[in-house]
């Protein structure tokens, strides 16, 4: 299962990159065309707004695989060993929770504005929302990766991510 979510993650960041220079793309050619040709995509706002909540949440994800997210390693470091695996279950099962209500959240309004079109492109609402979706699933399945292996190493002390000085 590590093995497929380090594929899917990869998969994603590759995806983000390729968002991100649609991004551009769109931005920069829409700037041209207003201010020199008078001109311009009326879709170019709309896309990249979508392209941007999208490229956020796939980030979201890679950074929770990658646990590049904020965390209180000082005084997680403070406690003894099995503390240190108490608290990160317990954030582990906080996290999932969180996931929980993020799904089902996104699931409501997905399913409320399927039937929205969005004002230029005409597309359905709910690819918006559905990125919401798309991150609880994602994110869910790599927590409980990560529960599943903290409770098979429970009595192995907890491995601090150290930044080297390229990152």
């Amino acid at each position: 299962m590590k093995r497929f979510i380090d594929v899917y993650c990869r998969v994603l960041s590759g995806l983000m990159v390729l968002l991100l220079a649609l991004m551009v793309i769109l931005v920069f050619g829409n700037v041209v065309l207003r201010y020199g040709f008078n001109s311009g995509l009326a879709f170019s706002e709309e896309v990249s707004r979508w392209l941007f909540v999208w490229l956020t949440f796939m980030g979201a994800v890679v950074a929770l695989h990658e646990k590049a997210h904020m965390g209180l390693g000082e005084v997680v470091s403070a406690l003894s060993p099995k503390a240190q695996r108490i608290s990160h279950l317990i954030a582990l099962v906080l996290m999932l929770w969180v996931t929980y209500l993020i799904l089902t959240g996104s699931w409501a309004q997905t399913l409320i504005n399927v039937s929205n079109a969005a004002p230029v492109t005409g597309w359905s609402q709910a690819w918006f929302y559905g990125v919401g979706v798309f991150f609880a699933i994602s994110s869910g399945l790599i927590l409980l990766v990560d529960v599943w292996d903290s409770l098979r190493n429970f009595n192995q002390p907890i491995q601090p991510k150290t930044l080297s000085p390229a990152e």
